[in-house]
């Protein structure tokens, strides 16, 4: 079998392939490089009135952002293109993403980090339309889209390994990796190209009727992508809690950041089973992957001592990285070329508002219930409850024969 697909008149290969997964790797490098140096940047700006709430809104805002311009960037992407506003957003990521370096007040940083979560928006947007432009098929397509939640997993260890290195030298100093924007920008001005509007090979909307946005296809869809972004990030950011509740000291970062990592490896593994399953329709795929974030998330609940977390944290991730990508496939691959920027961009506003509601909902569920484990524990049935409400969904699609019901299965 070829490695090339065609997308208009040229063909996308493996090269293609790895610059969008490199580009989809910039919005995570900006969610957790600088992690490492929250202590420092809160030591720094003690001084300054709200620091406490404002220093840690320097990683959660550009989430936000995301969340928020996603759309925004895919009316972009459909109207006027997507390689430009690829580039031109990975050059203004490296130039905002670098400000603090030379900053000195919070309030300028933040807003710079504001600028870092816009670009973001666009780069993600634009990396998943562009996979989805160039790789119509199926098997191929998916096993990019699942190579993409496996890089950006393995991205993430290594971005926080590669913070908590430089922060040695200063909390200014891991700011200049945000100049991989433009490394990755100027191979992908040579070797990218803005797909054709008239490719055979890809799906569009009827001559001559509007290109909207399919609502009543992607509407539910996108509700349950914004419960997976919140169930996704549920672990990533409360396991190093769980684990000192277990009662781990505080100071012994070597076992919690092993549980982390090992949860992360989960979650990388997790992708790669959906890479390898490419002949399995996503909507077949959703309910076992909420179904796996269920169990693991239930074992905590149930059992919140050590062993109990660790392998509740590695059953949960496995699901996560299968979701991530069942998730984006169920949504973006039913879309036509003309509206698919537009639809990449609500899945990615989607998925992203769920990360950033993630904190807050969980601090809500934890006051409510006794604590973080019967916290996790309640998440967990409610991903058992959309597991099955997903599953239903499926087979009653399955079963009415409707034209579209194949695809969007």
């Amino acid at each position: 079998m070829s490695n090339t697909t065609t997308a208009g008149t040229r063909r996308a290969g493996v090269w293609q392939a790895i610059l969008l997964l490199a580009g989809s790797c910039m919005p995570v490098l900006g969610s957790v490089l600088i992690t490492p140096v929250l202590p420092q940047l809160s030591e720094h700006f003690a001084e300054e009135s709200g620091a406490v709430v404002l220093v840690p809104m320097i990683v959660a805002i550009p989430a936000l952002m995301i969340a928020l311009f996603a759309p925004f960037a895919g009316q972009i992407v459909d109207r006027l293109g997507r390689k430009k506003l690829l580039i031109g957003s990975l050059v203004v990521y490296a130039f905002v993403g670098t400000a603090p370096v030379w900053l000195t007040g919070l309030t300028e940083i933040l807003v710079s980090r504001v600028l870092v979560g816009l670009c973001e928006g666009a780069i993600m947007t634009v990396c998943t339309t562009l996979i989805v432009d160039y790789f119509h098929e199926e098997k191929r397509r998916n096993r990019y889209l699942g190579l993409q939640t496996v890089t950006t997993t393995v991205a993430a260890t290594v971005f926080i390994a590669v913070g908590g290195a430089l922060g040695a030298g200063g909390w200014h100093v891991p700011f200049w990796v945000y100049l991989a924007g433009v490394v990755i920008a100027v191979p992908m001005l040579f070797s990218l190209w803005e797909p054709s509007g008239s490719d055979p090979t890809d799906t569009h909307v009827d001559a001559g009727q509007p290109a909207r946005v399919p609502w009543r296809r992607i509407l539910v869809r996108l509700f349950v992508t914004l419960f997976g972004g919140f169930t996704f990030y549920v672990l990533i950011i409360e396991v190093s809690y769980l684990v000192v509740d277990t009662g781990i000291s505080a100071a012994n970062t070597g076992a919690i950041g092993g549980v982390a990592a090992v949860a992360s490896l989960a979650t990388a593994a997790g992708g790669l089973l959906f890479a390898r399953l490419t002949k399995v329709r996503p909507a077949r795929l959703l309910p076992v992957a909420f179904g796996l974030q269920s169990v693991g998330m239930m074992v905590i609940g149930v059992l919140p001592v050590l062993p109990a977390v660790i392998v509740g944290a590695i059953i949960s991730s496995l699901g996560s990285g299968l979701l991530l990508p069942s998730l984006l496939t169920w949504v973006v691959t039913t879309a036509n070329f003309e509206e698919r920027g537009r639809v990449t961009g609500w899945w990615t506003a989607s998925f992203y508002l769920g990360q950033f509601l993630t904190p807050i909902l969980m601090g809500a569920i934890g006051a409510a219930f006794g604590g973080l484990a019967a916290a996790v524990g309640i998440v967990g049935g409610c991903a058992a409850v959309v597991a099955i409400a997903v599953l239903l969904t499926g087979r009653r699609q399955t079963g009415l024969n409707h034209p579209t019901a194949a695809q969007d299965a």
